[in-house]
């Protein structure tokens, strides 16, 4: 597995996942200079090249805090109520913090419906990818104070993961109050060996995991899956304690720090196997010998140049098979435009899209990133 930790040391996308725990110092208050001392370690990372999204909890305890409560409260409206109460200091931390570095931040909330949307999905998905264009931080939480029982993600383990997806994370490093994942709890045996290394989804480490903390809904369990969900685009977790000096900087070494999870498959294979197994196809893109070479061969994405047909109806972010002059399919992918915009521009070069739709949202038709080769 050494081989592996030095491979961490090229990876340059990076989500980093901070707990309730960590963030407000087991529910003081906001753990203020260890918040300065991690923002450090990520501006040194930005300096390197490295692309950051932070994924922090801490709104609701911040809030409780603020409001003076001991206990968690156990209805939705209050905890919405402590969430948007802690979510004004949460990010005046980090934005003045950042700041000190010369680095701009931006919030982003989200609800399971944006993830599970297609149409939200690839919103998020190119927001994320310019604020990261841009030299941005984007500072990523759940959006507690209008999410309900029903469509709230459960924990910021799981968001991490699903934003390890969103942008194709090389590696999701989730920083905890523990080293990471002991072949036995800690609390209750304090001699247990820590694992280094795994595989994510291997369900044997999940029977080593025990239940959440007081302040957060999430717990080891859910960091496992968290692995497990940032795996399918072939990402590589690292569970590590938030409380280990320089804790990300020697994760970019290649310390052998925390428990490794490992995907199963390389990032691009993992990808287009997600993207083929999820969706159902919603429509057909009936393409010229010039955008089928270039998509079997040279591996780019689909302008609207070479789309000589359109079929069915479909919106945004929706699965779309594309097909040769022939009729035979050669891929899928998620379409960045309707049926009726497809229509109008199809066949036309990339600078004519702004003045036929009024707008341009993306450039291509399909993206490279949301498209996989079926023949």
């Amino acid at each position: 597995m050494a081989n592996h930790r030095e491979q961490l040391v090229a990876a340059r996308r990076w989500v980093v996942k901070i707990g309730s725990a960590l963030i407000t110092n087991d529910g003081q208050g906001l753990a203020r200079e260890r918040i300065r001392e991690w923002v450090g370690q990520m501006a040194a990372l930005r300096a390197r090249g490295f692309e950051l999204v932070l994924v922090s909890s801490g709104a609701v305890a911040e809030g409780m805090s603020r409001l003076g409560w001991k206990a968690r409260p156990p209805a939705v409206h209050e905890l919405q109520a402590a969430a948007a109460v802690g979510q004004m200091g949460l990010v005046q931390v980090y934005e003045s913090c950042f700041q000190k570095h010369g680095m701009h931040t931006a919030q982003i909330l989200l609800t399971h419906e944006d993830l599970s949307a297609r149409d939200r999905y690839l919103n998020a998905r190119s927001t994320l990818r310019t604020l990261l264009r841009l030299g941005v931080v984007p500072v990523v939480n759940e959006n507690d104070t209008v999410a309900t029982d029903e469509i709230r993600l459960g924990d910021n383990d799981t968001l991490a993961g699903m934003v390890a997806n969103l942008i194709e994370a090389h590696v999701l490093v989730i920083l905890t109050d523990q080293q990471g994942l002991y072949e036995a709890d800690p609390r209750t045996h304090p001699g247990a060996p820590l694992i280094s290394h795994g595989l994510a989804g291997d369900p044997n480490l999940e029977v080593l995991a025990g239940g959440s903390g007081a302040l957060g809904r999430g717990g080891m369990r859910t960091k496992l899956r968290a692995a497990a969900l940032a795996a399918r685009s072939g990402t590589a977790t690292v569970l590590a304690s938030g409380r280990a000096p320089r804790v990300l900087e020697r994760i970019a070494a290649g310390e052998n720090l925390g428990t490794l999870l490992l995907p199963r498959q390389a990032p691009m294979a993992a990808r287009k196997q997600w993207l083929a197994g999820q969706l159902k196809v919603r429509g057909r893109l009936s393409l010229d010998e010039g955008a089928v070479r270039v998509l079997k061969q040279s591996g780019r994405s689909l302008l609207a140049v070479g789309v000589t047909a359109v079929e069915g109806r479909f919106d945004r972010g929706e699965l779309v098979a594309c097909l040769d002059p022939r009729g035979g399919e050669v891929a899928r992918g998620l379409v960045n435009y309707s049926a009726e915009e497809t229509r109008r521009i199809m066949g036309q070069p990339t600078s004519r899209m702004e003045e036929l739709l009024g707008y341009l949202d993306e450039p291509e038709v399909i993206h490279r990133d949301n498209l996989v080769l079926t023949a």
